[in-house]
């Protein structure tokens, strides 16, 4: 692999499992250090790490719960003891707002505390994980944030969750205005259809899972690979000229 990322920095929010994991481990093959942060996930986060040091790469894991926004000024005080121990400075090269929580929850079934909770983590918690990187991102960094097909396309199955990421496609064609100036770059990276413990029970049903191979162009559920693909593109410098994107990856579902 060409260690693109060779030298750099990267935080990846929710890496213990699923996308997250597999941007984390991406990146660090390419060569750079890693944070990752995990909720419940404890075991999850370990195994990615070690995964990642067998492999040759550099990576640690630092627990924050994301639904608390007073908690998030904390963990880069963290993240700052870790990187300058390591690095010898706290500059963040890569920023990859990946956390979520599930979004199964309907119209009927949504209560005020479940719609809070899901704002909380998959759009407010990236926007203030922003505000407290503004201080160590470098000139030139990326910002990726991982939205979903249903911000385009809102499914009626999980309205709340939806909204939530029609939110995180805004807020990344406005950060990309405010930072453009420094050479940040900033997008999002929107899923269709992803092999993932979130949507187990929905591959598990035959009938729903031929329904969604049948809607997508290339004909399979897409592999958490497949995403980290295309994240670990944008924070290359092969993606230095793409901002204020949102880019589908879901291999042409419902066209």
């Amino acid at each position: 692999m060409s260690k693109s990322l060779a030298g750099k920095t990267a935080l990846v929010t929710g890496g213990s499992r699923g996308i997250g994991r597999s941007t984390a481990e991406r990146l660090a093959a390419e060569g750079a250090l890693v944070a990752l942060t995990y909720n419940a996930g404890k075991d999850g986060a370990e195994e990615t790490v070690a995964t990642i040091e067998k492999d040759g790469g550099n990576a640690f894991a630092l627990h924050a719960d994301l639904v608390d926004a007073e908690s998030i000024p904390h963990l880069f005080t963290r993240l700052d003891d870790e990187f300058t121990q390591r690095k010898g400075v706290r500059t963040l090269d890569l920023l990859v707002n990946n956390a979520g929580n599930s979004g199964w929850g309907g119209l009927a079934d949504t209560t005020p505390d479940s719609w809070d909770t899901m704002f909380a983590v998959h759009a407010r918690a990236p926007f203030f994980i922003v505000q407290s990187a503004l201080s160590r991102l470098a000139d030139g960094g990326r910002i990726i944030n991982v939205s979903s097909g249903a911000a385009s396309r809102p499914m009626q199955a999980v309205p709340v969750y939806s909204m939530a990421k029609a939110g995180i496609n805004n807020l990344t064609h406005a950060l990309a205005m405010e930072l453009g100036p420094r050479g940040i770059t900033v997008n999002a990276v929107a899923p269709g259809w992803v092999r993932t413990d979130m949507n187990a029970a929905v591959r598990e049903n035959a009938d729903m899972a031929a329904a969604i191979e049948a809607d997508t162009a290339l004909g399979r559920f897409g592999e958490v690979s497949d995403i980290a693909s295309v994240v670990a593109f944008l924070a290359s410098n092969e993606g230095r000229w793409v901002t204020a994107q949102v880019i589908e990856a879901s291999g042409g579902y419902k066209l």
